[in-house]
């Protein structure tokens, strides 16, 4: 460990993050054509050097620097008497250094005019971007679900990166506020070491074609394995039929949500109870609304393991209610008596303020029991 290594972790300071993929090679292919103008630059400087010591018997530096100024135009004159020989060479160098200069600014525009070179280098600080995010989220594939998602997860602060292998991406991505994207094909691996996968919390895929869904799925659980991660991703898929839901399911996903479903049931619930109409956005949606909604998992660890509900005094304290438990089984109990028990690994639905949830999760997961059950 070297000095700068010794006084970073003294100070506690942080390498700044980089991203998985480095474009730079990519900028070097599209260099390729300046090698041409390169190696005429060499050949001129050589060729100017050994005519300027051959005519005009110039030391080895003299030669050089008449050369440079020469080849260059800057116009410096000529630093020690030149024969007409070496004029008429000299004029040869200095249309030879044109010819170079405008065949390399030939080339450089040409480059910048066909937008590689510019592309990638946009590219790569938008990877820089994406790789200093944490717990965030890919979204893959533009359309009108990605819209309503990605104005979701901005509202409630949740980094996300939108992928799209078509090349409009760049205009959606303007139009409706993407802060950090991706011109790719969310399914291949070059795709998710640049969407920084490794320390992303999850993947959404909205794709209207069940077979990209399934592709993106069964790709992202296989880079889970290959890399091996120490937690698996949190995948949300989206599917017309319930047998495509049924599919997604069995393939890896976490949860796979059906807008035709979703419909049917909405509008059920507003035909059987018109009054309840809005209070699922009011309740849950609205990011301004003081109220939340929180599944609480209890650790093995955890005092409250083995305790019945009411000995925790989560309303006294923290003035939460629970309103269900989902057994380490998937039973789910709604509405759960003060006698039930809290198993190990069970998960609590607490409803209440954000704060209030807050302190509950805190309480719940200590390993001794809280002090504050001392004033109930």
């Amino acid at each position: 460990m070297n000095l700068s290594q010794r006084i970073r972790k003294f100070l506690n300071w942080e390498t700044a993050p980089k991203p998985d993929i480095k474009l730079l090679p990519e900028v070097y292919s599209h260099l390729k054509a300046f090698r041409l103008p390169l190696i005429l630059t060499v050949l001129t400087m050589m060729v100017g050097t050994v005519g300027y010591v051959i005519i005009d018997d110039f030391t080895l530096m003299d030669a050089i620097y008449q050369t440079g100024i020469t080849f260059t135009t800057v116009g410096f004159g000529e630093i020690a008497p030149i024969s007409n020989t070496g004029r008429i060479f000299t004029i040869t160098l200095i249309i030879a250094g044109f010819a170079v200069f405008s065949s390399a600014v030939g080339i450089l525009v040409a480059e910048l005019n066909r937008g590689n070179i510019v592309a990638i280098l946009k590219e790569r600080r938008m990877l820089y971007k994406i790789a200093r995010l944490k717990k965030h989220f890919v979204v893959c594939y533009h359309n009108e679900y990605t819209i309503e998602v990605t104005q979701q997860l901005r509202a409630n602060h949740i980094p996300f990166v939108v992928i799209d292998p078509r090349p409009e991406i760049h205009e959606w991505a303007t139009e409706h506020k993407y802060p950090n994207f991706l011109q790719a094909e969310p399914h291949a691996e070059l795709a998710m070491l640049k969407a920084h996968l490794s320390s992303a919390k999850g993947l959404i895929t909205l794709s209207n074609s069940i077979a990209d869904n399934i592709a993106l799925i069964a790709s992202v659980r296989l880079f889970e394995k290959e890399h091996d991660l120490p937690r698996p991703y949190y995948v949300i898929s989206a599917a017309e039929s319930m047998s495509d839901v049924e599919k997604l399911k069995k393939l890896g996903a976490d949860t796979v949500v059906s807008p035709t479903k979703i419909t049917a049931q909405r509008i059920s619930a507003m035909a059987a109870r018109p009054d309840m109409e809005n209070l699922l956005e009011e309740f849950l949606y609205q990011s301004d609304n003081p109220l939340d909604m929180e599944d609480i998992v209890i650790p093995k660890y955890s005092w409250a393991v083995l305790k019945k509900l009411k000995e925790t005094h989560v309303r006294q304290i923290t003035n939460c209610s629970i309103v269900g438990i989902t057994k380490k089984d998937g039973k789910f109990m709604s509405m759960p008596k003060g006698d039930v028990l809290v198993t190990s690994e069970c998960k609590l639905l607490v409803i209440g303020t954000h704060d209030g949830i807050k302190m509950t999760r805190d309480i719940l997961r200590r390993r001794e029991k809280p002090k504050e059950l001392k004033f109930v």
